[in-house]
């Protein structure tokens, strides 16, 4: 049997989830949700397990949504990544959101994903001029973004793309399959573990309840 890699990714309004089995995409689940995906993400899990009929102990790899995006919704998908690489012995790699919107993408591309209140995650892939992962206001985009050949890609990307005269283009693949994808072909560093990558301060107070723990 081929390798089985499973991606998730609970970083925005959405639970997701997708089989690979080597180039094969087995079973693909996108479940458009505000709330509720840490009581979600398990049970969705294994339903895209039972209908590719395999089991937790086939797979081969684990792909993570690592963010940027929402707090909680990071913390959740990347402990059960943790959790289930060290139960499984499978390694877990985790994945940018950016760098999910832009794969399978060829040229020149600004990955431009949607952040709370007018905002967005911004990068660029093979860009003339280096455009690193960042939080920016939609109304004050750094100037020079625009360059010949450039597309747009991601959730914010329309708004983005107006705003500085570029091409916008839909991502090659749904966000889970993407990470699924790139942790399949990516090289695996043993003792590398998913860690949620934040790139601004929470907008409120941490909640009462306790965090989802991120395992060691």
């Amino acid at each position: 049997m081929p390798d089985l890699t499973l991606g998730f990714d609970t970083s925005a309004a959405h639970c997701a989830a997708a089989l690979l089995s080597g180039d094969d995409c087995l079973v693909a689940r996108h479940e458009e949700m505000g709330r509720g995906q840490a009581e979600r993400l398990m049970p969705l899990l294994e339903e895209v397990l039972a209908e590719a009929g395999v089991g937790w102990r086939d797979l081969t790899r684990i792909g993570v949504g690592i963010g940027p995006g929402n707090f909680t919704g990071v913390r959740i998908a990347v402990s059960a990544a943790r959790g289930l690489s060290l139960s499984l012995r499978a390694p877990a790699l985790g994945v940018s959101i950016t760098d999910a919107a832009q794969f399978g993408s060829e040229g020149p591309v600004l990955a431009a994903v949607a952040a709370p209140r007018e905002r967005v995650y911004l990068e660029g892939f093979r860009t003339a001029q280096a455009i690193p992962l960042d939080l920016h206001e939609l109304d004050a985009l750094p100037e020079g973004l625009a360059e010949p050949g450039l597309t747009c890609i991601g959730t914010a990307a329309d708004e983005v793309a107006q705003r500085i005269g570029a091409a916008a283009a839909p991502a090659a693949f749904a966000p889970a399959e993407a990470i699924a994808r790139i942790a399949a072909s990516r090289e695996f560093i043993p003792g590398e573990r998913p860690a949620p990558l934040y790139l601004r301060a929470a907008d409120a107070a941490p909640p009462s309840d306790p965090p989802p723990r991120i395992l060691d």
